[in-house]
């Protein structure tokens, strides 16, 4: 184990000096392929339909490709699709090594990844190891017999713990995380729903075990997992759920595994920690997640772009900043869950749920909002843009949800999550072009303002001046300005609350990006060195005097300019 935690350390070393050689000005590499790329979250079962049997598969991802690669992406991010019972839309695995059948086959698997590589489409995939479905071969022997050695795969009570309602993932929804099983005569633990007992991660068996499912599947060719709830994968079993005991050994000793077995391949951590936590699980020397999606910045994101008042953004930026310099932010607007506004104030969060989630069907779980970005902005183009324009300026890499760019709605008669997982609007045909069938396994919006009919794919690939066109162009623009993922940042002062400039350097190139959260028009003053100017988009900026620039900003606009000869 010394031997290997050494290697990888010289790996890692080796790494950041050629960093260094690279770019003097900077200690990232841009071998460090996550940095930049786009990354696409989608679901198999609710992208595109192959044989007309009304729900998506494989196949018909495939059949997309072609337009992943026009929009502009390098990254599929794809959601759980093993063999599950789907009470939780695929996230209660019941079998980690195969392919839901309903979704196709190893070998339409095999298909999908030549497809995806000889295209330049990385595939990534959600890895959910804190828990599986209680159908779970695994489980079922557990409850069957106490002397099995899956038994202690679980963690089980003879007695319901005193903390038997605490520390639940859905409040509102759960009423338990630990539940009687009566073939067990036993409680078992969950912080999900009672049909996902947790895996327990202090058993050595279940850590070999978890090595094999991210070995076998980094055989089959992803390039990397989204590691799901990785806080609870973590926990130390009978801790305070409220405040757990953490083994943060088993995230560098995961690292170490997917590393040793394929040199580039992404661990993405899901866990929504306060930023004195971050390198808990980056790993202070980076051994830790490669990378990790920013909550934290996200839900005063959304407070920002419910009020105008952009303080507790900048404040978040800067204090998740300090993180390794081959780690990386995934910063997004929206993904296959709730916007959690759990880490916002009560005053906070009220203030976003009048904007935002003012009904009650709107909210989810005490904490959040079940919405899609279009139809929580009202549809608003302006908006639309300037969020959109600031996900893709953001220090970090950009992560955005299938259909988000055509500004899908969402459906808010679905159960819970599921308002935002509705079939990809493809055409105005028939059930969106998503599928043939005279049903769809969930329904496609037909109704409203983003019913398909209006919003979907062909009607918007005719039209140059569409959001779909506008989306691409703003991907395109990104990839041109690697100095967003891999350069340093800064926020620069203005005179104006409700705008937020910053401004990126790396080796020769700066950048700097303005956004207006105002529903009004703003004139914004601020200091750079004096350079010349060559405006990317929007609104031309003008220096007043040696190293003041002015640029006027309409309501909700957005900058990006391109510094030159500044040195």
């Amino acid at each position: 184990m010394k031997k290997q935690r050494f290697l990888l350390l010289a790996i890692l070393l080796c790494t950041a000096l050629s960093a260094f050689a690279q770019y003097p000005d900077s200690s990232i590499s841009k071998d460090l392929w996550y940095k930049n790329t786009i990354i696409y979250n989608l679901e198999i079962g609710t992208f595109k339909d192959s044989d007309g049997n009304g729900t998506g598969d494989i196949e018909g991802l495939i059949q997309q490709l072609d337009y992943l690669t026009a929009l502009g992406i390098n990254t599929v991010w794809l959601a759980p699709f093993q063999p599950s019972p789907r009470k939780d839309d695929g996230y209660d695995v019941s079998d980690y090594y195969g392919i839901d059948t309903t979704y196709g086959t190893g070998g339409h698997f095999a298909e999908l990844m030549y497809q995806a590589r000889k295209r330049g489409i990385r595939i990534m995939m959600d890895i959910v190891l804190n828990h599986t479905s209680d159908q779970h071969p695994w489980f079922k022997a557990a409850a069957a017999n106490p002397t099995s050695k899956y038994h202690d795969y679980y963690s089980w009570s003879k007695k319901r713990p005193a903390i038997w309602n605490k520390g639940m993932a859905f409040p509102g929804v759960q009423t338990e995380t630990w539940t009687y099983n009566k073939e067990a005569d036993a409680y078992y633990y969950h912080r999900f729903y009672d049909f996902q007992p947790d895996l327990n991660f202090m058993n050595p068996m279940v850590k070999s075990e978890s090595k094999r499912i991210l070995g076998y599947w980094l055989n089959q060719g992803v390039s990397g997992f989204r590691l799901d709830a990785v806080p609870f994968i973590i926990e130390k079993p009978g801790s305070d759920p409220d405040k757990p005991e953490h083994d943060l050994n088993i995230i560098p000793e995961i690292r170490r595994f997917v590393q040793w077995r394929n040199g580039e391949a992404l661990i993405l951590g899901e866990a929504n920690v306060i930023p004195e936590e971050n390198n808990d699980y980056f790993g202070k020397d980076g051994s830790g997640m490669h990378t990790m999606f920013n909550f934290y910045a996200n839900q005063y994101l959304f407070y920002a772009l419910a009020t105008g008042d952009i303080a507790p953004l900048k404040k978040a930026l800067q204090d998740t900043r300090d993180i390794p310099p081959t780690s990386q932010w995934m910063f997004f607007l929206r993904n296959h869950d709730e916007i959690d506004l759990g880490r916002l104030t009560d005053k906070q969060r009220e203030k976003v749920y009048q904007q935002f989630g003012p009904e009650k069907n709107m909210q989810l779980y005490d904490r959040g909002i079940r919405r899609r970005l279009a139809p929580m902005l009202g549809g608003n183009r302006a908006r639309l843009e300037m969020a959109y324009s600031l996900l893709f300026s953001l220090p970090g890499t950009p992560v955005i949800r299938y259909g988000d760019e055509i500004g899908m709605g969402d459906n808010l008669n679905l159960k819970e999550r599921l308002a935002v997982r509705t079939p990809m609007q493809w055409t105005n045909g028939k059930n969106a072009g998503f599928s043939t069938a005279g049903h769809t396994f969930r329904p496609v919006i037909d109704t409203g303002a983003f019913a398909y009919q209006q919003v979907n794919v062909a009607v918007q690939q005719r039209d140059p001046a569409s959001l779909l066109n506008w989306t691409i162009n703003i991907i395109r623009l990104r990839k041109e300005c690697p100095e967003i993922g891999l350069g340093k940042w800064q926020i620069l002062e203005t005179n104006t609350p409700g705008v937020l400039v910053m401004r990126y350097d790396l080796h020769d190139k700066t950048l700097i990006t303005i956004h207006n959260f105002s529903n009004t028009a703003q004139k914004v003053k601020f200091s750079a060195p004096d350079a010349r100017y060559y405006n990317l988009t929007g609104h031309d900026v003008i220096q007043t005097s040696q190293g003041t620039f002015t640029a006027d900003i309409p309501e909700y606009g957005y900058s990006w300019y391109r510094m030159e000869n500044f040195r």
